[in-house]
């Protein structure tokens, strides 16, 4: 389980929660933050919302925030124009469940909710009933309810071919990692795995259960991953590869790029 650092802390009165600078006709929003241990200015993008980051010590000042901020204005746009856009959950949209594309259709006069379909051509279409406002909505709350249901039976059937007790699993929207494992049993994993391939998914179940057998990443924990799911290494090589594309769908994608003074 992940917890917020010690060692950040926050902005001292007067100081503005953004920083705002304009670039080549664009202006860019800066979110400032203050750190412990920082000796120097350090600028990072968040791509998984597209956020810019203002690292300062604790007794830098916002004036010279601003200007390291501005000088690296360049920097900051184009690091920007490089992230694949994000795909909104919309009408139109194409999204892969389980690896396979699937096109958003919006079905405003049928009944339900979500569901699957292909059409004569072979096209995979992911409808979606009610009005237009809620289909967003209405596709995440479909895909956590799908990532839940196949987390829940990978997780099940490794946790039977190690011997030991999933205590329950959690689906969230998890942004720096894919999945967690408390010492009471307990498994969080990110939603976003039911858009990749199967065996993905089936990978992180097996990862996470094995740290029931093994609180660590020490060799004899992936000993134990290798027992288990012996494809571990061909589905880790595709979570490395494409992983952080999955965060473009209805957010952004999951990646970090700095640049510091």
């Amino acid at each position: 389980m992940s917890v917020a650092p010690p060692h950040l802390i926050g902005l001292r009165p007067g100081d503005p929660t953004l920083l705002t600078i304009e670039f080549d006709g664009a202006v860019y929003a800066i979110r400032l933050r203050r750190h412990i241990r920082a000796r120097r200015y350090t600028l990072r993008i968040h791509a998984v919302n597209r956020e810019v980051v203002m690292t300062m010590p604790v007794r830098g000042s916002v004036r010279r925030a601003r200007e390291f901020a501005q000088r690296h204005g360049g920097w900051i746009a184009a690091r920007l124009d490089r992230l694949p856009p994000p795909v909104p959950l919309v009408h139109g949209a194409r999204v892969p469940l389980r690896g396979i594309e699937h096109r958003i259709e919006h079905c405003p006069g049928r009944r339900g909710t979500v569901w699957t379909h292909c059409t004569p051509d072979g096209e995979r279409v992911l409808c979606v009933a009610g009005q237009a406002e809620h289909v967003a909505r209405r596709v995440i709350d479909f895909l956590k309810r799908e990532a839940r249901r196949d987390l829940l039976r990978a997780s099940r059937r490794a946790a039977a071919l190690l011997g030991v007790r999933v205590r329950r699993v959690a689906v969230r929207d998890q942004t720096t990692r894919w999945g967690s494992c408390s010492a009471n049993g307990v498994l969080s994993y990110s939603w976003r795995l039911i858009l990749a391939p199967p065996l993905v998914l089936d990978y992180l179940a097996a990862h996470e259960v094995a740290h029931l057998a093994e609180m660590n990443h020490s060799a004899r924990f992936w000993r134990v991953v290798e027992s288990i799911f012996p494809s571990w290494k061909q589905a880790k090589a595709w979570l490395d590869a494409h992983g952080t594309e999955l965060h473009r769908y209805g957010n952004g994608q999951a990646r970090s790029q700095a640049i510091e003074k």
